[in-house]
This record gives structure tokens, C-alpha cells and sequence, in this order.
């Protein structure tokens, strides 16, 4: 699930409008608007923060790296805990496939 859409799930199960939510983080709503959409490329750190802090979530949560979350992937979560057997050398090899195989899709 992408950023987008957790803040958007987030806002409408705590009931609250585009501009309500903009007030509470401080930007425009137009601004919350582009985040639900997907079209705001790359928020700051800062304003992920303050959504994660108004939502009651964590940042891990809101960029979709809690692997812990309800929402996370099965296959992820199983990946993630043999990856923390490896040693250092190993989790460098898995991290620099990865590395390759996202680079191969641009």
C-alpha cells in the first residue's frame, strides 16, 4: 500500500476532511489533496511527521516499511525475518541484488 493511500485510509476512518487534516499538519489542502493522489512527489520528512504524529501511526507505518503492520506483505514478512539471519557480508550481497533488480525495471 503506498503513502497515498495510507493517509487517505487514514483520514477517513478518523473522519476528517482534506482541510481538517491540512490544519492539523500545516499545509494547504490542496497539499493533502496531491498526497492522497500520489502526485506529490517526495513529501519532507518533516511533514510525514506530523501526519504520522496526527494519525496516532509511526513513520515506518505511513512509508510502508513496518513489516510488522497488518496491511504488510506475508511473502515480505517471511523475507525479512531469514534476512536478519545473514551476516553483515550476506545482507550486503542481498542489498546489492536488490539494488540491481529495481535498477533493471527503470
Amino acid at each position: 500500500m503506498s503513502l497515498a493511500t495510507r493517509v487517505s485510509k487514514l483520514r477517513r476512518r478518523k473522519g476528517q476532511s482534506l482541510q481538517e487534516v491540512a490544519d492539523a499538519v500545516g499545509v494547504s489542502k490542496a497539499h493533502v489533496w496531491e498526497l492522497e493522489k500520489g502526485r506529490a512527489d517526495n513529501p519532507s520528512m518533516a511533514l510525514v511527521t506530523r501526519l504520522a504524529d496526527h494519525f496516532g501511526v509511526s513513520v515506518a507505518f505511513l512509508a510502508g516499511e513496518d513489516v510488522e503492520s497488518p496491511d504488510a506483505d506475508q511473502q515480505l514478512q517471511r523475507m525479512f525475518r531469514q534476512a536478519q539471519q545473514l551476516d553483515a557480508n550476506e545482507r550486503a550481497i542481498l542489498d546489492d541484488m536488490m539494488k540491481s533488480l529495481l535498477k533493471r525495471r527503470t
